[in-house]
């Protein structure tokens, strides 16, 4: 309003029917009282007269000014050069309305001057008449009211703001006075309760509120009012629909210099959603907290705002704490082992400088604070913001762990290492392995790598059990990792082989030295059950730089080495030399011959004649295993020798063997000739074949030979160790059909004497290491003489393998013994010498015949 009075006072307001008297007196010539000029220069009034031929009779400068225009552009110059297009058209109306009746009119309107600006002016419009009344000429007056007009644009603008702040402002407003009677309120408050303005004046306000609520804020108004201090509290407001909603009222009182109020303030807030929103969390952390404690949970909630820590009962308890200990950030970093430690306080630092992510999770260790047992405690947390984007709340949830952690390292444990010795596996030592070499090259050292073979461990499972050779295992690997000591890590591998890693730090034959130690300290024999179980390994090693950059190239070094241990230092460690790649190279040409062998069916039996050393004739053959060469001819076992380390290649061989010992027989059988019983040797390995009986029986059915023409040769090994009754049922089954069975190498294995009269033994096979030196060891030629004795009176045949010269078979049948076999009876011959040999007399002891 102070800028509207301001700008009325530049510019006086028109007069609009003193100055059409004054105009039309001094049109008239009747000029008394104040010059027209003197007029419209006081009240700055722009005026043009003009004809009805728009010829202007006259104007003053402040029209010209008004519409940027000289006098001279004026003539014949249209109304419409010089108004607002927008104002066009309602003065033109008017003007036309007025003048058909010339009648003076005054309208508001804006000049447009030639440099684009515009002025609103107050337009006033008159006619001079003629006798007749109709109109001769116009006279149009002006005034400038720019100011005026964006006075009251601004005024608009003003109460046009205010009424939409508070329309639109979701707070209502409200004043009251030194005695706490409203006397304002804003229009929100109809839209709010329905009700109207005046409903809310004096204490009628409290009408609208919940009935449960009108009684407390009554009272706190009512001490606000009396102390004059700020209020602010929270009741629920009836809607038009007869719900009610929480608002939240706040005031604060006006005050003059001394002190007095002379005002109070206040405004409503709708905190309806907020409150249903915390109403829903209480709920939600009413039911989580329920959860956590069927789940075994403890809780750590910690109020950012108000910095209150708050330690459920669970948690108490999983820390081993009383049920009314204080939740402290010290008391729970002291219960966290030390080394730990540095991880809560992490999470803390964290949390108090806003840190961190919205969701942790870590472990800690602990000492329970009544036992001061170690546990671990999984802690989770989430971080909760303010719509801020400020820390509102961190809510922890912690779990004891052990058991699972516990479980989880047994499982870790068990990936990583071997079930029987406990000792690394093959992938763990890969990694450490791996390790070593990469820290030796970082350092400029050497790796040593040993592999170690436990010796003869197929024949203690064979023979005793696998139970005994568990046993051997872990007894050899704990010897192993006792005598290695220190810098070293040793690893079953599986099966029977184990490896060992050690740092050499430049001393490479210190190293071995100390290897070759531990393999001489482990050979001491254990006992199992009553048995004395051999406990001893062959070793191979290799050695970084110098035999391999990688791991998979020292692994290869090793075990050629190993492989060459095996062929000659039972017992030892050989370590790796270039030249043994050669005898590994055999060792594969073996394996393929022997491949090629089976593939090609060229097994070619050779037989070794038994005689009678009584009458000098042969009374059966023993087959032995010979192949046949494409370019060569007929090859000894010993050429593929490493065939029969093989599982399934000895099988294989055993297969084609069994076969042309079968075709053999019937072959003789249809050309008439009395070859006796062939022998054919068994191994251990067989009868762990399900099919074994019915593969041979089966075989001899087909092929029309009589069982009683097969000898089954086996070794001690059979009877003893696991399978045992499988192998009573097997043979049982073979003497029932009329096949032989001969025990081979007797007197050199773990048989009991009692298996002979368990099994269904026909035949004893004297071994060839006691009769080589029968004729100059008094204690070789006491064992014969037993064993014949033996075989005797348990009515076997007794068979002496390896004789070689006269006197030993002079010997041999001076005591008794019914058969023998060896190289002075002749060497062996393929099956089409076999009819010769049946007919020729072989030698009989000098001795004897006299």
């Amino acid at each position: 309003m102070v800028e509207v009075d301001s700008a009325c006072r530049a510019e006086p307001p028109i007069d609009p029917a003193a100055i059409r008297a004054a105009v039309a007196r001094a049109v008239a010539g009747l000029d008394t009282g104040l010059p027209l000029s003197t007029v419209l220069s006081r009240a700055r009034i722009g005026l043009l007269h003009r004809d009805r031929r728009h010829r202007v009779l006259a104007v003053n400068d402040r029209f010209c000014e008004l519409v940027g225009r000289r006098a001279a552009e004026l003539t014949g110059l249209s109304i419409e050069a010089f108004l607002h297009p927008e104002d066009l058209p309602r003065v033109l109306a008017t003007y036309d309305d007025h003048r058909a009746r010339s009648t003076p009119f005054e309208v508001e309107a804006r000049f447009v001057r030639p440099d684009g600006s515009a002025l609103w002016c107050d337009i006033n419009v008159s006619f001079v008449c003629d006798a007749a009344g109709t109109a001769m000429s116009t006279i149009t007056i002006a005034q400038d009211i720019s100011a005026r007009r964006a006075a009251e644009e601004r005024l608009r603008e003003s109460e046009e703001h205010y009424r939409h702040t508070v329309e639109l402002n979701p707070q209502i407003t409200w004043t009251a006075g030194p005695d706490g009677l409203v006397e304002t309120v804003s229009s929100r408050w109809k839209a709010v309760t329905g009700g109207a303005a005046g409903d809310a004046m004096g204490t009628r306000w409290l009408s609208a509120l919940h009935p449960e609520d009108r009684a407390p804020t009554m009272s706190a108004w009512r001490a606000s009012v009396a102390t004059g201090k700020a209020i602010d509290l929270e009741y629920r407001l009836r809607s038009p629909d007869g719900d009610y909603r929480w608002f939240r009222s706040r005031a604060t009182a006006r005050r003059d210099e001394s002190g007095a109020t002379i005002r109070w303030y206040g405004t409503l807030e709708d905190i309806h959603d907020r409150k249903l929103t915390e109403r829903a969390l209480r709920d939600s952390e009413r039911r989580f907290r329920l959860a956590a404690h069927a789940a075994g949970l403890g809780i750590w909630d910690y109020d950012a705002t108000s910095g209150q820590r708050q330690w459920s009962d669970e948690l108490k308890a999983m820390l081993g704490l009383p049920l009314d200990a204080a939740a402290s950030v010290p008391v729970a970093l002291d219960l966290v082992v030390p080394e730990d430690r540095h991880r809560l306080q992490a999470l803390i630092a964290a949390v108090d400088a806003g840190d961190g992510s919205h969701r942790f999770d870590t472990i800690l260790r602990i000492h329970r604070a009544d036992t001061g047992e170690e546990r671990w405690i999984r802690t989770g947390g989430w971080r909760i913001e303010a719509p801020s984007g400020k820390l509102s709340r961190v809510l922890v949830t912690t779990r004891d762990v052990t058991e699972e952690r516990t479980a989880e390292e047994r499982i870790r444990f068990a990936a990583h290492h071997d079930a029987l010795t406990g000792l690394p596996n093959r992938a763990k030592f890969g990694e450490r392995l791996e390790a070593a070499i990469a820290q030796a090259r970082a350092a400029g050292g050497e790796v040593t790598l040993v592999l170690l073979d436990v010796d003869d461990l197929k024949e203690t499972n064979d023979t005793i059990g696998h139970d005994a050779g568990d046993v051997v295992l872990r007894t050899l690997g704990e010897r192993l990792h006792r005598a290695l000591g220190a810098g070293c890590t040793l690893a079953r591998l599986g099966g029977d082989e184990f490896a060992a890693v050690i740092a050499s730090h430049g001393d490479a034959p210190a190293v071995i030295d100390r290897v070759r130690t531990a393999l001489h300290a482990v050979r001491e024999p254990l006992s199992h059950e009553g048995r004395i179980l051999d406990c001893q390994a062959t070793a191979g090693g290799s050695l970084f730089p110098t035999h391999g950059e990688t791991a998979a190239e020292l692994l290869k070094a090793a075990d050629i080495a190993l492989y060459a241990a095996k062929a000659q230092y039972r017992g030892g460690l050989l370590m790796f030399e270039p030249p043994m790649r050669a005898d590994l190279q055999r060792r594969s040409s073996m394996l393929s011959i022997a491949r090629d062998v089976i593939r090609d069916d060229r097994i070619l039996p050779y037989y070794q004649p038994k005689v009678a050393l009584d009458t000098g004739r042969v009374c059966g053959f023993e087959a032995l295993l010979r192949w046949q060469h494409p370019t060569f001819g007929p090859q000894a076992p010993a050429t593929i020798c490493a065939a029969f380390e093989d599982f399934e290649l000895a099988l294989g061989l055993s297969e084609r063997m069994l076969g042309a010992i079968v075709g053999d027989m019937r072959r003789w059988l249809d050309a008439g000739l009395d070859f006796g019983r062939i022998a054919f040797n068994l191994s251990p390995a067989e009868f762990r074949r399900d099919d074994l009986t019915d593969r041979i029986l089966g075989r001899l059915e087909r092929a029309g030979v009589p069982f009683d023409r097969l000898e089954l040769e086996v070794t001690e090994t059979v009877f003893v160790g696991r399978g045992a009754e499988c192998v009573a049922t097997m043979l049982e089954t073979f003497s029932r059909a009329g096949v032989h069975i001969a025990l081979d190498d007797f007197g050199t294995g773990y048989a009991s004497l009692t298996h002979l009269k368990a099994f269904p033994v026909h035949t004893i096979k004297i071994d060839r290491s006691f009769i080589s030196h029968i004729d100059r060891d008094a204690g070789d030629a006491a064992i014969v003489d037993a064993v014949v004795a033996l075989g005797h009176r348990l009515g076997m045949i007794v068979v002496a393998e390896g004789i070689e010269t006269e006197d030993q078979a002079r010997y041999l049948l001076g005591q008794g013994c019914d058969v023998g076999q060896g190289f002075w009876f002749g060497h062996s011959v393929p099956r089409d010498e076999v009819a010769a040999m049946l007919h020729r007399r072989h030698p009989i002891p000098r001795a004897a015949l006299a």
